[in-house]
């Protein structure tokens, strides 16, 4: 788990992130045509302050893969990278409050809001030591909301089960 300054990478404009990214076009192989077989569609995006990687290529279209690679790298950051939060006295963003609707937080883990969505909580979950349900009153949702949020990425929610047994707190289910 890394940390970085300033601004979650994958809450960052497409454009800025890629500013810090290798961007790899390549072939892929398998099923799926001669489109996919003989052109450069498959794609590879590197975040490379971090080493996070994020590739497909189940699409014919070179533009789609480069689209599903971005969104993956976004959520794999959201997942492994943090940004420094003050435990106590952390303010939800403009996105978080938007999104938010009462004390429930409805978001499909599809959308291109997601790991946005998902860093955050994260990175308040982390500097809370994995008390999620102070975490969910820090970020304004109830607990089960905040764990529905998590456990929509499996990654992320292996990240909370671990940092929780360490603190010797019960796992979420």
């Amino acid at each position: 788990m890394e940390y970085v300054q300033g601004i979650h990478p994958s809450m960052l404009e497409e454009a800025d992130l890629l500013k810090d990214c290798e961007v790899e076009f390549g072939r892929a192989t398998g099923p799926g045509g001669q489109n996919r077989n003989r052109r450069d569609t498959a794609t590879t995006v590197t975040h490379v302050p971090t080493g996070v990687v994020g590739a497909a290529t189940e699409r014919r279209s070179q533009a789609q893969n480069r689209s599903r690679a971005i969104f993956r790298l976004r959520l794999k950051l959201a997942s492994t990278v943090r940004s420094k939060t003050h435990h106590e006295r952390h303010r939800p963003s403009e996105l978080w409050v938007r999104r938010r609707q009462g004390r429930s937080m409805s978001v499909n883990p599809m959308h291109a809001d997601y790991p946005a969505l998902l860093a955050e909580a994260m990175d308040v979950i982390v500097a809370r030591r994995y008390d999620v349900a102070g975490d969910a009153g820090v970020l304004d949702i109830s607990m089960s909301q905040l764990a529905k949020l998590i456990r929509h990425n499996k990654k992320a929610f292996a990240v909370v089960n671990r940092g929780r047994e360490d603190q010797g707190l019960p796992r979420l289910k």
